[in-house]
């Protein structure tokens, strides 16, 4: 319990005693005091004014008197604002109850039955992961981790669009363009090669279309009508009715691909509990779409075309069969639903998908209740912003991504130029040690930038801000943790006593505080589905840790006792900053 809610506490009951009042929580108003004045805590004495018949000067002085106790060492009324100076003995023995639990704000998994699936990724197979990926698999990874650290057991779960059109676009122009091209003979990532042959197919196919608006083809028609499209199309045909020599170059094309995205999601700290794939899902759902036809949830139109009208929802009307039988998105989502919850007893299925997607999650939600399955009306979407850059949006078939694996690769590049001076007056440090911490640097500074906005709002990344060593940055924070380290390292060749007893710092003081708003903090995240609940509270406490460091010795403190408590502050400070950046997915080093 922290010391506001005790506080907390302790005032209700003293209202109901002194004035007959049955305070609730909003009517207990503490906020931290202001820098003017002594004190760590002010209660704001107004809303019992009016019931106690007093100034508001004389309520604080009554309510003052009786919270002197172990918990309050002295106060002061300032009109209606009772300011609390709380105990040293109350802050020294909190810190001693904290440092003996390793897992402090941290809620194990008791209950194995309480499940929860995060779904996060969900790639499609004819391209790189790119910097919107990225945001994504940020905040799934970390979503998932946040849901642990608050008691739930996490499924963390991909959906990979291994099949569809634009697959065959690339396979289609590999068959035209590639020459038998290959990862090992182009010395490529097997996705950044499908990725060119993804971009290749545009860039003939607009060619084509162009030609035919040339000849007198109004624009529309042109695109349907182009050869490259009308190739493509047929090919998805033959892959949906197992034409052998299609399915065999799309498997080959696809382990080409997985390859390449198993290296990326290393580098990036991400992994999945469980895969799907929707060359496996579809089938499921085309079976659930035909049901809902034949029981009349769904129609067919003339064309073949199957459909559901929502209109009675406030929607329109939804395609699920194209008029050739191939499926679209909506027919997979409904597949993979389905299997999931076959698969899992899941009590909370969460899709980290972006905001654009909004209307799809709606009408999945309406489908799957309509077709039956309790879940439907469950299912959470958790809605993020896209990623913006200086010079526009990303556009995957025009070539104008961000890569991953490039932007990861320039991140580590500039961590290690940018620390190339503080790491090299570090005695001792190998090569392959500097290299690991520019890693470490590096992915903390993309993690963090991402994170640190709230998720639902569209955000500008901004690689050079985001790995400065000053302000609000991932670098900052894991500068201040490898300097507490440095501290500690040399603390433990030190014999410290027992430090009951000791007076603390107003500063010391306010440390404390912080590090037991950590359990408040990860149950807040978690509620919200915001990892930069975690960031904003990382950034506070190593502020407020670099400015008792500035003005406080730790280790060259004469009084034995109180050096004894600032190793122990430190240590604590330490594990909680560690803490936070794990659930994060950043990784902290131990020397900077």
């Amino acid at each position: 319990m922290t010391i506001e809610q005790q506080l907390t506490e302790q005032v209700r009951l003293i209202v109901k005693e002194l004035y007959g009042i049955d305070a609730d929580n909003k009517q207990i108003q503490l906020q931290k005091t202001r820098p003017e004045f002594e004190g760590q805590l002010t209660l704001v004495v107004f809303p019992f004014v009016k019931a106690a018949r007093k100034a508001p000067a004389q309520v604080a002085q009554e309510i003052g008197e009786r919270l002197m106790d172990r918990l309050v060492a002295r106060f002061n009324a300032v009109q209606g604002f009772l300011n609390l100076v709380i105990a040293d003995e109350y802050w020294v023995n909190c810190l001693t109850d904290i440092a003996a639990d390793e897992q402090y704000g941290i809620t194990p998994v008791t209950d194995k039955s309480r499940l929860m699936m995060v779904e996060y990724s969900s790639p499609n197979t004819n391209k790189p992961l790119h910097l919107g990926h990225v945001r994504n698999n940020l905040l799934g990874w970390s979503i998932a981790q946040i849901q642990e650290a608050n008691g739930w057991k996490v499924v963390k779960t991909n959906i990979v669009n291994d099949r569809g059109i634009h697959i065959c676009k690339s396979m289609l122009a590999w068959l035209r363009y590639g020459n038998g091209e290959t990862p090992l003979s182009s010395g490529k990532k097997g996705d950044h090669l499908i990725g060119d042959y993804y971009v290749r197919f545009d860039k003939e196919y607009r060619k084509q279309v162009a030609e035919l608006v040339a000849d007198g083809m109004d624009e529309e028609t042109a695109k349907k009508e182009a050869p490259l499209m009308k190739e493509a199309q047929a090919m998805l045909v033959r892959w949906e009715h197992n034409d052998p020599e299609v399915r065999a170059l799309w498997k080959q094309m696809n382990d080409w691909v997985y390859a390449g995205f198993d290296e990326t999601y290393r580098m990036m700290g991400v992994s999945f509990d469980t895969i799907y794939y929707e060359s496996n899902t579809y089938l499921e759902g085309k079976a659930e779409v035909e049901r809902g036809e034949r029981e009349g949830l769904f129609y067919r139109r003339p064309d073949n075309s199957v459909w559901a009208d929502l209109t009675a929802d406030g929607l329109d009307e939804k395609l699920l069969l194209r008029s050739d039988g191939t499926s679209v998105y909506m027919t997979q989502d409904i597949g993979t639903a389905k299997l999931r919850f076959r698969d899992y007893p899941i009590d909370k299925m969460v899709y980290v998908v972006g905001n654009e997607q909004e209307y799809h999650f709606k009408v999945l939600s309406i489908l799957l209740d309509r077709l039956g399955f309790p879940f439907g009306k469950e299912l959470v979407h958790f809605s993020y912003g896209m990623v913006e850059l200086p010079n526009g949006k990303m556009k995957s078939r025009e070539g104008t991504v961000v890569d991953a694996d490039d932007l990861m690769a320039q991140m580590i590049a500039d961590a290690k130029e940018i620390s190339k001076d503080k790491v090299l007056r570090l005695t001792g440090i190998t090569d392959e040690e500097q290299n690991e911490i520019a890693r470490k640097v590096g992915l903390g500074a993309l993690k963090y930038f991402i994170l640190k906005v709230d998720p639902r709002k569209n955000m500008l990344f901004n690689p050079e801000e985001s790995i400065d060593f000053n302000g609000n940055t991932g670098p900052f924070i894991q500068y201040t943790y490898a300097r507490i380290r440095s501290v500690l390292r040399k603390a433990d060749e030190m014999v410290l006593p027992p430090y009951d007893g000791v007076t603390i710092e107003n500063k010391e003081g306010e440390l404390i505080q912080r590090i037991t708003e950590f359990p408040s903090v990860v149950r807040q995240a978690g509620d919200d589905f915001s990892p930069a609940v975690i960031c904003n509270y990382a950034y506070a406490l190593a502020q407020a840790f670099n400015s008792f460091y500035h003005d406080f010795s730790i280790l060259n403190e004469p009084d034995d006792a109180k050096r004894a408590f600032r190793v122990q502050l430190s240590r604590v400070i330490a594990r909680t900053i560690a803490q936070s950046m794990k659930l994060l997915g950043i990784e902290v080093p131990e020397r900077m």
